[in-house]
């Protein structure tokens, strides 16, 4: 059973196209102002599953619980703001007419919000929609999701097109939000960016999830790599017998040691020997997914 305070919750929620199963019997739980990350390749399912909790798309099989209500839920629907992966509007849209649209479609918003929201963005409402840059387009997505003072947001890939200045400050309205108490659903390849907001990170691989935790819970798991600087000639014999050791190699003056688990009797094992620097690799977001796809769990 689902925790009382899940903002999104599937249960066995399956996509088929055709042949092609796009999302594969999907049990989540997203909580109450948390920041989740959702990783995977593209064509992993990504957007197929925000497209289901939506009810863009309706499912196969299993079912789908957004905000306490089914996904096809109108009044529930004003509640989400959602960025998709690529924006489509008609080419003679202002800024202004986007943001007029789905301002009326949530019943209305704040003018002060807005008028915040397009200043920090460096936006001009009166520019058509042909006349702009992929990334004032992207601008535009990020002030409609963000303009209702939504209780969940549902961003895929929200980053692509802006710049690292811009990147920055979407990072800190994602932050002033969740402080406001909503929750985001963060759906991105780009890993420094959910290892930056996200508390929790589901990992997506060809449409079934392989794992839900922490990033400090991905990071205990994960391959820690360590460099012995040694005086004189390099040994890694007394290494490989170590049971947490999956590799140790040893070069000139230098034992290069892959550790999975402690390093406690790694480091025990180092006083032994004459060793005047240790160099550490902490494993990063990057490193642990690589590992899982590579058929790791």
């Amino acid at each position: 059973m689902a925790p009382e305070h899940s903002v999104v919750e599937t249960r066995g929620l399956t996509k088929d196209f055709g042949t092609i199963r796009a999302v594969d019997a999907l049990d989540l739980d997203v909580r109450r102002g948390e920041v989740f990350g959702y990783l995977g390749p593209n064509g992993a399912g990504k957007t197929t599953t925000i497209r289901l909790l939506l009810d863009f798309v309706r499912p196969t099989s299993g079912t789908a619980s957004v905000l306490g209500a089914a996904p096809k839920d109108v009044d529930t629907r004003r509640r989400i703001g959602y960025l998709p992966g690529e924006l489509r509007f008609d080419p003679h849209y202002t800024a202004h007419d986007v943001i007029d649209f789905y301002g009326r479609l949530r019943g209305g918003v704040d003018p002060g919000v807005v008028d915040r929201l397009l200043q920090r963005f460096a936006l001009d409402p009166s520019r058509r929609f042909a006349e702009l840059s992929t990334g004032n387009r992207r601008k535009i997505g990020v002030v409609q999701a963000f303009m209702h003072r939504p209780e969940l947001l549902l961003l895929d890939e929200p980053t692509t097109g802006l710049d690292p200045l811009l990147q920055y400050e979407f990072h800190q309205l994602v932050r002033e939000a969740t402080g406001d108490g909503a929750t985001v659903f963060l759906s991105s390849h780009v890993l420094h960016e959910v290892e930056q907001l996200a508390g929790r990170v589901g990992i997506l691989r060809a449409g079934r999830l392989i794992t839900v935790a922490t990033v400090a819970e991905l990071r205990g798991r994960a391959r820690q790599r360590l460099r012995l600087h040694v005086k004189g000639e390099a040994d890694a014999t007394p290494f490989t017998r170590l049971p947490e050791v999956v590799e140790a190699t040893s070069h000139d003056h230098v034992i290069d040691v892959v550790v999975k688990g402690s390093v406690e009797h790694v480091l025990a094992k180092a006083a032994e020997l004459h060793v005047h620097r240790i160099e550490t690799h902490e494993a990063d977001l990057e490193d642990i997914f690589l590992e899982l796809y590579r058929g790791g769990t």
